[in-house]
């Protein structure tokens, strides 16, 4: 049926329209005053409005690239609202900068810094509006190959006050032998909170701790209004209620592409700005089953190589996120006239504009074929390499 909601929307040529859906849930039919205004094979009412009372609804994601045609469908609903269109990411920099001098005042604040782009960008706000704070850099032991010294060097020469607490005996031990992905991120989350706590009583008081949580962490951590829980975040879940303060959280609302607008006008430099996410919980959820201090190091020499031609080869920036997995498989090999086995490592590219959903990278096959053969030659623990071709969904973008 016609509506104002998808004025201006043109179908495709077989006279549909492509969406992007992930939902379990079905609508059967409308309720009383709506109309349907789309249907797929698997919902009868994937689009329906009451036009008299301008009630819109959609079972798609009108939100994210694989939507196509969802921005003209968000700005007929923001004309239908007579919505202001000033969510601009100066604006956006104007109100957080408000809103976080009146939540902080003159009391201090803590701050956990990882040395990406969300937390250093927060660290900036929190310097830009003058509020007392101090940045927690926590070396938990499952960091990326040079991290914590790039991480180091690069917020100090930003003027950025801070400390590096040494926690990676602490993080391991309390890994030692847990191997379920959602277990191991709480008991990342627990002594991240320890951590900070602890940092708190000895440099304290603080009455906040500020963190660098985004939308689509609030979602997949079921933190949004009707959201299913697809897995926990080390900087949203876990928390005790007795935490001694109060979260803030001024991205919590943003994704990933707004935030880098916001770290462009604060002046991060792009070698922090354009780095590709890398999860709180480390190196641990892309070691499957336990980890250890053997099987952190060698996913270490991988993935640095990983990373490394991919930016030799200009592909870094042509896709939002890569990493190198090491899964507890080993896979029988040969080297010189001997059998051996060694672990099978997974490679991992996504293309994405929100992190909501993700494409696999379409990378060459010779530049595989490189990565795989340098993988094989300089890390001998690896008997085998593949490429996940998984899109988001049904997969998230990180394996565990």
């Amino acid at each position: 049926a016609p509506s104002a909601l998808f004025e201006g929307v043109v179908p495709d040529r077989d006279g549909r329209l492509s969406v992007w859906m992930s939902h379990g849930d079905t609508v059967l039919r409308p309720p009383r005053g709506f109309t349907a205004l789309g249907s797929t094979p698997n919902c009868p009412v994937a689009a329906m409005a009451d036009e008299r009372r301008r009630l819109y609804a959609v079972q798609f994601h009108p939100e994210v690239a694989h939507t196509p045609q969802g921005r003209k469908i968000l700005e007929n609903f923001l004309e239908l609202a007579g919505v202001k269109r000033d969510w601009t990411p100066e604006h956006v920099l104007e109100g957080l900068l408000q809103e976080v001098r009146e939540r902080a005042g003159k009391d201090r604040v803590l701050l956990a810094v990882s040395g990406g782009v969300d937390s250093s960008t927060l660290a900036l706000l929190l310097a830009r509006a003058g509020v007392d704070h101090l940045a927690v850099f926590v070396d938990h032991g499952l960091l990326r190959l040079g991290e914590r010294e790039e991480v180091e060097g690069a917020l100090r020469a930003l003027g950025v006050n801070l400390l590096v607490v040494e926690a990676k005996e602490r993080f391991l031990e309390a890994l030692r032998g847990v191997e379920d992905p959602e277990e191991k991120r709480k008991i990342i989350g627990r002594e991240f909170v320890a951590v900070f706590s602890e940092v708190a009583r000895e440099k304290g008081p603080f009455r906040f701790l500020a963190q660098g949580t985004l939308y689509p962490d609030v979602i997949e951590s079921a933190g949004g209004h009707g959201a299913a829980k697809i897995k926990s975040h080390h900087n949203v879940g876990g928390l005790p209620e007795d935490l001694g303060f109060e979260l803030l959280e001024p991205f919590r609302l943003l994704f990933k592409d707004e935030v880098r607008e916001l770290a462009l006008l604060l002046g991060l430099p792009d070698t922090i700005r354009l780095r590709h996410p890398f999860p709180g919980p480390g190196l641990a959820v892309r070691v499957l089953g336990e980890v250890t201090e053997e099987r952190l190091e060698i996913l270490r020499r991988a993935d640095d190589l990983f990373v490394s031609l991919l930016k030799e080869w200009g592909l870094y920036e042509k896709v939002a996120q890569a990493l190198a997995v090491l899964t507890p498989v080993r896979s029988v090999g040969v080297a010189g006239d001997e059998r051996k086995y060694g672990y099978v490592l997974a490679l991992r590219a996504v293309t994405t504009e929100d992190f909501m959903t993700a494409d696999w990278a379409r990378l060459p096959l010779d530049f595989l074929d490189e990565v795989a053969r340098r993988i094989a030659r300089r890390v001998p623990e690896i008997g085998r390499v593949v490429y996940d071709l998984t899109s988001k969904p049904p997969a998230t973008i990180e394996w565990e």
